[in-house]
């Protein structure tokens, strides 16, 4: 597989990344959680390097199931993950406050068996937070270790440049990855 560079960092992707968005599904378009290794493990053998995945998936389950998947070979995987939609019924337990976004990747180092994301994306804009607040959240995410690099998902462009503006002005952390459907 061939290499590219994310965005403005150091950072190496293939080419082909592998979205788990059904692992762990149960509907019908789900992949059950021995196929989703066996194919984790068949695209790390082809040498891909990238998984998508995201907190709601299969409702933490698609974590769970990466995490042990690559638990023993968690060096050679470029994580991403992201934050934003509930997955439990908590009224605090949504969006882009501090308080979410520290509790949303607390779960998602725990259920992935891993010690840092590599990628963490904003999975869609918060009408409600502050985007100062979410920001500043994801930069100490940052300076902390627990988080290497910073994305969007799903942002129009004027909350995209809105968002880069103000880690503009504050020295904060900038998004080097954007993801769009």
């Amino acid at each position: 597989m061939q290499h590219r560079q994310l965005g403005r960092s150091g950072l190496y992707l293939t080419d082909l990344t592998l979205g788990t968005m059904t692992f762990g599904e149960t509907s019908g378009r789900g992949t059950p959680p021995e196929e989703a290794v066996r194919m984790i493990h068949h695209y790390l053998g082809l040498g891909g390097n990238h998984l998508d995945t995201a907190n709601v998936y299969a409702g933490g389950r698609s974590e769970e199931i990466i995490g042990e998947a690559i638990k023993h070979r968690r060096v050679d995987v470029i994580l991403a993950t992201k934050a934003n939609f509930p997955i439990g019924k908590d009224i605090n337990d949504k969006g882009l406050s501090r308080h979410n976004i520290l509790r949303t990747v607390e779960g998602s180092l725990r259920r992935l068996q891993t010690d840092y994301i590599d990628l963490l994306y904003m999975h869609a804009w918060d009408e409600v937070a502050p985007i100062d607040e979410s920001l500043r959240a994801y930069d100490d995410l940052v300076r902390s270790g627990k988080v290497r690099y910073i994305g969007v998902s799903n942002f129009k462009a004027w909350q995209l440049m809105k968002a880069l503006s103000v880690s503009e002005a504050r020295g904060w952390e900038r998004f080097v990855a954007a993801q769009y459907q």
